[in-house]
């Protein structure tokens, strides 16, 4: 994938940051930078989904050990 996604468990992460890996996820995935507007709906709905469920799922996980690097 790309290597300059950042590592957001373990960090307070915004929903802004949140939002921009998941954004960059479905840009990488659909090789859009942008969509067109025939694609824009679905585009911006998995982002929206793809955000919401990284959020969910960095509130579940347990924070890293203080012995252990993230």
């Amino acid at each position: 994938m790309c290597r300059s996604i950042k590592t957001l468990r373990g960090t307070l992460a915004t929903d802004d940051e949140v939002r921009a890996a998941a954004l960059q996820f479905v840009r990488k995935l659909s090789g859009y930078r942008q969509p067109s507007r025939r694609n824009a709906d679905a585009f911006d709905r998995a982002v929206d989904e793809i955000a919401q469920a990284s959020r969910r799922m960095l509130d579940a996980l347990a924070a890293p050990s203080a012995d252990r690097a993230p």
